[in-house]
């Protein structure tokens, strides 16, 4: 008798090994954006109509798939890759960068209706994939903006980024062989606080700010927003990971007390004295660290013995 092996229900490797075309054949087949594109139909009305809107917007996720940085580069992806205009449904050349400029205006002005699109995604993962939403893991990342620093000129004028500010984040550990280190990264720009499911590494809400938004506020920010939008996904959930930037009591008390999801969050080191371990009272030979890791001190060697 052959045995058949389970197949994965869900696997990026399947993903990974098509090219970008057939990449974005898959975004724009299951992008649930129907109801955004008719909007934006209807807000065009009878003007202009040279580069159509869904064209528009598909190259727009084509940016994405492909990975482009800037309009610039995806006009030139377009100029030269025919199959990906027509996929896209230009007949003619190419959006100019006005277009381009335009067309983007008009997608900020219709966030909410994006913002709606990412929610339905999310809400079909629940609906189809096993244990979706029940691990979840909450970071940051840092986006650089395109300019170094604060421009002088506050005058908006679609050129200027005026709304990023400085910021910095200190990593800190200490090497096998004992020693400590350090590294500071600094940025000019925003920072993008997730909350993803940490099974299948898929997002489940996400907030962009400032750089230097504390990741604690926006921590509270987000369960609140998920509280708002997608209240089965809290419910579903049963932890919650975080590192050591997310260690607050209020926002643990307020993971395991109002939602009941168990917060696996590392813990900061609060002492100020150089000492790695303190005596517990009452004993000789216990001692414990900042994490509360119990240990016992042998009295011939000196060296701690952990259960």
């Amino acid at each position: 008798m052959a045995i058949i092996p389970q197949m994965s229900l869900f696997t990026w490797k399947e993903i990974e090994i098509l090219g970008d075309l057939d990449r974005l054949r898959l975004v724009l087949d299951y992008m649930p954006d129907e109801a955004f594109m008719q909007s934006l139909e209807k807000k065009r009305g009878k003007g202009r109509n040279d580069y159509p809107v869904r064209a528009m917007w598909n190259s727009i996720l084509a940016g994405i798939v492909f990975q482009h940085e800037s309009i610039e580069k995806l006009r030139r992806e377009l100029s030269r890759n025919g199959q990906l205009r027509e996929m896209c449904g230009f007949e003619g050349q190419v959006p100019t960068s006005y277009a381009y400029t335009r067309f983007l205006k008009s997608l900020i002005r219709d966030e909410e209706m994006m913002d709606k699109m990412f929610e339905t995604l999310v809400e079909q993962l629940l609906e189809r994939l096993p244990d979706f939403g029940k691990r979840l893991a909450i970071d940051s990342k840092a986006i650089s903006s395109f300019s170094k620093h604060p421009n002088k000129h506050e005058t908006k004028d679609g050129r200027r980024d005026l709304d990023a500010n400085h910021s910095q984040k200190v990593y800190s550990g200490v090497t096998k062989e004992g020693n400590p280190w350090q590294k500071v990264v600094k940025w000019f720009g925003y920072k993008l606080h997730l909350v993803v499911d940490a099974t299948y590494e898929l997002p489940v809400t996400f907030k962009v700010t400032k750089a230097s938004e504390s990741d604690i506020t926006e921590g509270h920010k987000l369960l609140e927003q998920m509280e708002e939008k997608q209240p089965k996904l809290l419910k579903t959930a049963e932890t919650m990971a975080g590192d050591r930037g997310y260690d607050d009591t209020k926002l643990i008390t307020k993971l395991w007390d109002t939602y009941k999801i168990k917060p696996i969050i590392d813990i900061r080191n609060m002492w100020k004295d150089p000492d790695k371990t303190r005596l517990l009272p009452g004993k000789e030979n216990v001692v414990y660290n900042y994490k509360g890791t119990v240990s016992c001190v042998c009295p011939e060697t000196g060296c701690l013995l952990q259960n």
